[in-house]
């Protein structure tokens, strides 16, 4: 076996987290099927959770025959590797699960992109932290779940202060895992999103060193199945505008939003708010502007081997 087809296993293996994490059964999964909308969704995807609990995009449907159903995922790689094995047909993830997902050989479309949202994503250190500067994160124990948008993240947060990713250990967890590692030391530094990161810093008093502002755009993307994307561009187009409608009420009453989403999250209302104060919950068409912007992570990524091969960003567009 030659290294680059064991490093290719090896970042397949990774990225292709077992669809029995999400809670989803492994069958064999049709591609596309015209009378149903198939939606993947993380807990922390406020906008499209209230969607959900909503139930408008099901009342939209209904008259046209097609049925809505929900598949919750752990985190963005995971998701799209429902995407990729037909799963679902939809779904929510950050600037990086593309990327990844697309390097593996992964079959979607960009369909939609929330407006940046760089104060929703930070790295921060125990309250007890000598660490004070992004520059002291050199050789130190980092933790970020891989292939997820904090990765890049991470990445362009070193480079601007003069690192490289090499220069500090990564320690690849999930958001529950990192946490539990940050408070027991195990970690000196921790790199996520919110609400995870409102939460972190009101409850455990983690600081703050650094977040995405002037260095990461932190966009969050809407994928399609390209199948689904091509024949049913109606059902698509109702969805986007449901989730307009959601993210303009969200911005609107974010308070009465964060109590609608407590139990559902698991967090405080006071904390939820917090984190959705960080995001824009306003969408937008895909644009070669914001293409281009995840071509340039692509590049990277691929400069840096964290990807086995170059991908071209604009060929999961349709065109």
């Amino acid at each position: 076996m030659t290294r680059a087809t064991h490093t290719r296993r090896q970042f397949l293996a990774t990225l292709g987290a077992t669809l029995a994490s999400a809670a989803v059964p492994k069958l064999a999964f049709a591609k596309y099927q015209p009378d149903q909308f198939r939606i993947g969704y993380q807990k922390a995807a406020s906008t499209l959770v209230l969607l959900k609990a909503n139930g408008t995009l099901e009342q939209r449907l209904a008259p046209q025959g097609i049925k809505v159903s929900w598949t919750e995922f752990p985190a963005g790689p995971q998701l799209l590797e429902g995407l990729n094995v037909g799963a679902i047909d939809f779904g929510y993830v950050g600037e990086a699960p593309p990327v990844f997902a697309q390097a593996a050989g992964a079959d979607f479309v960009y369909t939609a992109y929330e407006l940046p949202t760089p104060h929703a994503e930070g790295v921060v250190v125990a309250k007890n932290s000598p660490i004070r500067t992004v520059a002291e994160l050199k050789g130190k124990k980092v933790g970020f779940n891989r292939g997820s948008d904090v990765h890049w993240f991470i990445v362009a947060l070193l480079q601007k202060n003069g690192l490289s990713i090499t220069d500090i250990q990564p320690v690849y967890l999930a958001p529950a895992d990192a946490r539990a590692a940050l408070q027991s030391g195990a970690i000196d530094a921790w790199a996520i999103w919110d609400p995870f990161l409102a939460a972190v810093e009101a409850q455990d008093g983690a600081r703050l060193v650094a977040d995405a502002s002037g260095v990461a755009s932190h966009h969050q993307f809407f994928l399609s199945q390209r199948e689904f994307a091509e024949k049913r561009k109606d059902a698509l187009a109702i969805a986007l505008d449901e989730l307009g409608k959601t993210g303009q009420w969200v911005r609107a009453n974010t308070a009465a939003a964060a109590t609608k989403l407590a139990p559902i999250q698991g967090l405080d209302a006071a904390t939820i708010e917090s984190g959705l104060k960080h995001y824009a919950h306003e969408y937008r068409p895909i644009d070669a502007a914001v293409i281009a912007q995840q071509q340039k992570i692509a590049d990277t990524f691929y400069d840096l081997k964290i990807i086995p091969r170059r991908v071209v960003t604009k060929d999961a567009v349709l065109a």
